[in-house]
């Protein structure tokens, strides 16, 4: 018979973080307004996910491809952060 291993001991459980909804939403004065799409055919309780060049429903995989004018914009905008940043 091979010899028995040695108990490598249990494994450490990682606590998987929440969505962070409150983030896609702000908040003026007394209005609530999104910042993210919703999806159409869904309806507005569920979000579209932002890539590069897409947006994604996670529920019905719905698609809406962005055009070239937008992701230039989209570019110039994260620049411009991410110099405020570096300042």
């Amino acid at each position: 018979m091979a010899p028995k291993k040695a108990d490598k001991g249990k494994k450490e459980i990682k606590k998987k973080e929440g969505r962070k909804v409150h983030t896609y939403y702000t908040v003026s004065g007394e209005t609530v307004t999104r910042k993210k799409k919703s999806c159409p055919k869904c309806g507005s309780g569920t979000f579209m996910g932002q890539h590069k060049d897409r947006s994604v429903c996670g529920k019905c995989a719905y698609v809406e491809m962005s055009k070239k004018e937008e992701l230039e914009s989209k570019k110039e905008e994260q620049e411009s952060k991410k110099e405020e940043k570096s300042e």
